[in-house]
């Protein structure tokens, strides 16, 4: 396996959102950057790989991923989640603060990137606490955190109830050119609930969360983002008022970007009828208008990134009754084939638009200098077989924890190799032997 020497990629459908190259070439990689992109030779110098009927995009993005670590090793650790990700073709993630303890200080956010380093699959940015230990109180030391290497700041997990306090992070985060990403519940709406409310959580007798805890909340943020001028993301919209509100939003010239996840097109509330408590997230899955809704906000670009919201818990905690069970499934191992199928399958958004979505567009939101296949670029690189048909078993993942929604699901389309600045991970030997 080389390092950092050279390695041709030859003969792959080379995809890039960003120049709109779409194209069948040969790549270079050399010293981990991309050197060239054409009709090139062979070299004695160069490992080559012929990826003949394959496709090459650039290594995708997850800007909204849960580790665990520190605090809940037995859910998933940085090494673990790490292997996750390259399994699902990603080379960068992003990781959310709310640990055990949360990351709200300088130490735990360089603990999160030495980690990271140690590994050595992927780069994990962490996302740092807008307030500190995530109690709403006090904001964190926000201007540290990001010198430390934080790259946005959130309390995802819980809302900013304090109107006043979210108005001052977002007016501190402008200084920075930094996004807040929110995650918008009003706890006093969604209370005690456990699944959307409507027809079927009354048919099963269960507490519903109406969509207005959601969307109260979608309005509150985009107003200040509004007042104070600042850069707006909304994490894991579920509801067709949530779309809806950031579309006129937009249009107003708020600076709102906002992500969704794929249990939010792909599955609703009707799959709750299993008490399969694998179906239990938060937001909680909704009805067959708001999917279609969150499919249009996709289509249409109000919806810009789709994001795992990787949620690993035990079998001991979902082990349990409906009502009783933490909400989160995991998610980095199946993101990419659910939009491959269910978006690029289905002709509702190109593979060029799925890709956008989980690289380019979650970069630019974070300022990350990766996410497109460019001469001089880091040689972060995807390659996918488009059909590869293969179904999800829980003794295949490489997380730490099996709670995903889509097990024994059949979807078409798979990550098969992952190139990291340069270095070929692990995953592709496995698919070779």
């Amino acid at each position: 396996m080389p390092g950092k020497g050279q390695i041709l990629l030859k003969n792959g459908r080379v995809i890039d959102p960003v120049s709109g190259r779409d194209e069948v070439a040969n790549i270079l990689i050399e010293d981990g950057k991309i050197k060239e992109i054409g009709a090139l030779e062979n070299s004695k110098n160069s490992e080559v790989i012929d990826i003949s009927g394959k496709v090459v995009i650039p290594g995708l993005i997850d800007m909204h991923t849960h580790l665990r670590e520190p605090g809940r090793e037995d859910e998933e650790t940085i090494a673990t989640g790490s292997k996750a990700a390259v399994r699902g073709g990603f080379t960068t993630v992003c990781c959310m603060p709310n640990t055990e303890p949360p990351i709200d200080d300088q130490s735990k956010v360089k603990f999160i990137l030495e980690r990271a380093s140690a590994c050595g699959l992927i780069d994990v940015f962490p996302i740092a606490a807008i307030s500190k230990g995530r109690k709403g109180e006090e904001l964190t030391e926000i201007g540290e955190l990001l010198s430390a290497g934080a790259v946005a700041i959130s309390d995802d997990g819980l809302p900013v109830r304090n109107s006043a306090l979210m108005r001052r992070a977002l007016e501190y985060s402008r200084m920075f050119d930094i996004p807040v990403i929110s995650h918008c519940e009003d706890l006093d709406l969604s209370a005690e609930g456990v699944m959307n409310e409507g027809f079927v959580s009354t048919s099963l007798g269960l507490r519903g969360i109406p969509h207005t805890a959601e969307e109260i909340m979608v309005a509150r943020d985009c107003f200040l983002a509004e007042l104070t001028n600042s850069r707006l993301h909304l994490a894991h919209l579920s509801t067709a008022g949530s779309v809806e509100i950031v579309r006129q939003a937009k249009k107003k010239g708020i600076k709102v970007t906002c992500e969704t996840a794929p249990h939010y097109f792909t599955l609703t509330d009707e799959s709750v009828r299993s008490f399969e408590t694998n179906f239990k997230v938060n937001p909680p899955l909704r009805s067959k208008e708001d999917v279609l809704a969150i499919i249009e906000g996709l289509k249409d670009g109000t919806i810009d990134v789709i994001a795992t919201d990787h949620a690993p818990h035990t079998s001991v905690e979902k082990e349990v009754e409906f009502d009783q069970a933490p909400p989160g499934i995991i998610g980095l191992e199946t993101a990419f084939s659910l939009a491959l199928t269910e978006l690029v399958k289905a002709n509702i958004l190109t593979l060029s638009e799925v890709v956008a979505k989980l690289s380019f567009n979650p970069a630019k939101i974070l300022k990350l200098s990766v996410g497109e296949i460019k001469v001089g670029a880091p040689a972060d690189l995807t390659i996918v077989d488009l059909n590869r048909e293969w179904i999800v078993q829980a003794k295949q993942f490489a997380s730490k924890s099996k709670n995903s929604a889509f097990i024994g699901r059949e979807l078409k389309g798979q990550v098969i190799m992952v190139i990291k600045r340069g270095k070929i991970t692990e995953f592709w030997e496995v698919l070779k032997s």
